[in-house]
């Protein structure tokens, strides 16, 4: 008598729910906001223990992009490590390292696409995927006295030369006599108070002030329609400058990190963050978004260089 095996349909659990990469990214900042904590900024001198480097992957040597450099910013700061070298799980152990027992990894993100037939053709939808890594502070072979040190920034003002020629480079136009600090898309240029009205404050130099300021403002010159052509909106409080000002944020924090430069501490952050918040609140891809097109505006200034 032959005994047959009835195979039971597959029912899906009920209570599964599908990772949504995007709302973890979003929620992972705006937690930091909520705390009156801006994850971009750097901060100053001697106040933090943790690395603010750009993040580099210990294994291919190849920095982070994008809204990457933030989520591991972000975990960098709540953690303290001192060391901007991450890798994942598998690039540890092929290094011969391991990772302490109960240490947990932090989300990157990346692009993937799938095939999908439409209208007779095959097209490729790109989706966000996830992965973890490890910082080198969480090895089991880690210790506090061999912790990566922080890049020593040489002397601001021995850098200036070096930064007012990458941005000559940009061809960028800026007026010095202005009462404020903004990017005129009409005009196409940027207006600057002039240098002498930068002061000195407990939190960053003058010129820490100034090219922070400055680099805000290039980011902004970049989304021209006849460069990077983004949307900046019209005025403060739509949806459009709101991304348009992270984009901003972001761009600025990346290239004063490139040029050892500390990010001051922006007047009126309430408001700011409370934008800021409101935006990520209404559309949670606006984070991944922003830091994409701030990568890209960081990008398209570097190949403004001459080779």
């Amino acid at each position: 008598m032959t005994t047959q095996v009835q195979k039971q349909a597959f029912k899906p659990d009920p209570n599964f729910k599908r990772k949504d990469v995007y709302q973890e990214v979003t929620d992972t900042i705006v937690k930091q906001l909520e705390k009156g904590v801006v994850p971009w900024h750097r901060p100053w001198t001697g106040e933090s223990s943790f690395n603010f480097d750009l993040p580099l992957n210990h294994h291919t040597h190849n920095r982070y992009r994008g809204i990457n450099i933030l989520l591991l910013w972000s975990a960098a700061q709540e953690k303290s490590y001192s060391s901007n070298e991450w890798a994942s799980f598998k690039q540890w152990k092929e290094k011969n390292e391991s990772i302490k027992p109960e240490e947990k990894g932090t989300m990157i993100v990346y692009y993937d696409t799938f095939e999908r037939e439409e209208n007779g053709e095959v097209k490729k939808i790109p989706f966000l995927k996830h992965s973890y890594v490890f910082n080198r502070c969480q090895l089991a072979s880690f210790k506090p006295e061999e912790a990566q040190p922080q890049s020593e920034t040489k002397s601001l003002v021995e850098r200036l030369e070096i930064v007012d020629q990458f941005i000559a480079n940009t061809g960028v136009q800026i007026d010095y006599d202005g009462s404020r600090a903004c990017y005129s898309p009409s005009k196409d240029r940027i207006e600057m108070p002039n240098v002498s009205s930068f002061i000195n404050t407990e939190q960053c130099s003058a010129s820490e002030g100034y090219y922070a300021t400055l680099f805000h403002e290039l980011t902004h010159w970049t989304g021209h329609k006849s460069r990077l052509d983004r949307n900046s909106g019209k005025k403060f409080g739509d949806k459009g400058y709101a991304n348009e000002e992270l984009v901003a944020e972001f761009g600025a924090a990346f290239m004063c990190t490139e040029f050892g430069i500390a990010r001051p501490e922006k007047e009126h952050y309430a408001a700011y963050i409370s934008n800021w918040l409101q935006a990520l609140k209404d559309n949670k891809y606006a984070l991944v978004a922003a830091a994409s097109e701030a990568s890209k505006a960081s990008e398209y200034l570097h190949k403004l260089q001459p080779i």
